[in-house]
Order: structure tokens, then C-alpha cells, then sequence
């Protein structure tokens, strides 16, 4: 991997397999379901569907196989969690 494509507080490049990268070498943010938005949820596919339920809430088909193996939850919960559209 070239260290041109290293990541910030990122020491280990052998890390990066979640950083897909294209034929010309720049990595792909299309992966994500809302790129750019306030999620960190990947994009559902035909590889990749959103077939799994939150570990938090329980409510089904809300992550993809990739969101449950980085440990993520749904959106709504960690939007609670984090704080998100309440008033405190």
C-alpha cells in the first residue's frame, strides 16, 4: 500500500481493507449510505444488504453484514446515544 493513502492517527496500513480502492488507486466513499451525511453505515448491495437487526434496539433489517462487523448500531440509536435532534 502506498503511505500517500494513509490516514490520520492511522500507523497501521494493514487496517485499511474498509478503505476500498478503485483501479486508479483513490479510495471509494460511494461505499457509505448517506457519504457525507451523519451516518457511518455502508451502502446496502446485492453483497451487502441491510438483512440485520441493531444489537441496540432490535429492530430488524436496519445494518448490512459490514455495519455488524465494525460493531455498529442503527442510525436512530446512535443518534440517541450521540445526542442527536435533542434538547438537553
Amino acid at each position: 500500500m502506498n503511505n500517500e493513502y494513509l490516514f490520520y492517527d492511522d500507523e497501521d496500513p494493514e487496517d485499511d481493507d474498509f478503505y476500498p480502492e478503485d483501479a486508479d488507486g483513490v479510495f471509494e466513499r460511494s461505499e457509505f449510505a448517506d457519504p457525507g451525511g451523519n451516518s457511518s453505515l455502508r451502502a446496502s448491495s446485492r453483497n451487502n444488504p441491510r438483512n440485520r437487526p441493531c444489537p441496540t434496539c432490535g429492530k430488524s433489517n436496519r445494518l448490512t453484514p459490514a455495519d455488524v462487523k465494525r460493531g455498529y448500531q442503527c442510525d436512530e440509536c446512535a443518534d440517541r446515544d450521540e445526542g442527536v435532534g435533542f434538547c438537553f
